[in-house]
């Protein structure tokens, strides 16, 4: 009974030490292994098209514009009407100042640099002076040689037929030139005529002259740059030469007129937006910003 209680006791004894060995040595071959280190997730960056001369100018079809302005303007005379024999003569001074502009049109972009639009500028009023020398009408103060200054102004209303041709494109820059055919409405106030004898400061009584108005055929030259905002908006800024033909300017009154202009030229700058219908169909093209991955060690 004592011995097999011994052998017993040593059995147990060396299951214990096995156990324990197997134990340790587990724990140091875990102690001998490198830690486990997930390898990083990455995710390969979407990529997207460069901006490019044809990717800014592709965009085409229906568009809307709206521009503001100023011009300077230039008389080419008037000629007004003295009686007997169609006798004209021409005012020995004409001078017009500048003015704004306000418009808006339609328009149409058949390829990358092509396009056509029809425009309505309004022109604000401009004023004209001008003066007269001659012999006087023999009753008043001005009954020989007199100097008459004369005071006016107009307002328009253009309408344009215009085409357009991109020459060169450079990123977000289009360089354009362009020319326009149509009419102009220019409605003259009345002219307000004043005739003092020359060299003296004593006056006839002020002449008011009734206004006229009528449709005055225009052409236009222009050239500017085109700045693509985004996919959809682009801003315009450029300069515009108009050129207006003659018309009746002024109505008869008290033995003078009636009056014509010779028309007038222009040299404007403008500046708008033009917004295109569908510009905005495609992805955008604007780079990202791209972080590259952490490196583990």
């Amino acid at each position: 009974m004592e011995t097999e209680m011994k052998t017993n006791l040593f059995a147990g004894i060396a299951a214990a030490a096995v156990v324990a060995a197997v134990g340790t040595g587990s724990a140091l071959a875990a102690d001998a292994l490198p830690p486990i280190v997930e390898a990083p997730y990455y995710e390969a960056p979407a990529t997207f098209e460069p901006i490019s001369s044809e990717t800014v100018s592709s965009a085409s079809g229906w568009y809307l514009r709206g521009d503001v302005g100023y011009a300077w303007n230039k008389s080419r005379g008037v000629d007004f009407f003295q009686g007997g024999n169609d006798l004209y003569s021409p005012f020995t001074t004409s001078k017009l100042r500048g003015g704004y502009s306000i418009g808006g049109g339609v328009g149409y972009k058949t390829s990358s640099r092509m396009r056509f639009d029809a425009t309505l500028d309004y022109f604000g009023k401009t004023k004209f002076r001008g003066s007269t020398t001659g012999g006087g009408s023999g009753s008043g103060a001005c009954a020989t040689s007199c100097t008459s200054e004369d005071l006016s102004e107009y307002t328009a209303l253009s309408l344009l037929a215009n085409a357009y041709v991109d020459l060169y494109t450079h990123g977000r820059f289009s360089f354009y030139a362009g020319a326009g055919l149509g009419g102009t409405y220019v409605k003259w106030d009345g002219l307000d005529n004043t005739s003092c004898p020359t060299g003296t400061g004593v006056c006839d009584p002020t002449i008011s002259h009734g206004g006229a108005a009528n449709w005055r055929f225009t052409y236009a030259l222009m050239a500017g740059t085109t700045i693509n905002i985004n996919c959809a908006l682009d801003a315009d800024v450029g300069y515009r030469y108009r050129n207006v033909r003659g018309g009746k300017m002024f109505e008869y009154a008290s033995a003078g007129g009636p009056g014509y202009d010779r028309g007038f030229h222009s040299h404007e700058v403008r500046g708008g937006l033009r917004y295109t219908f569908g510009g905005c169909d495609e992805p955008p093209v604007e780079p990202p910003v791209f972080t590259p991955p952490p490196v583990y060690k």
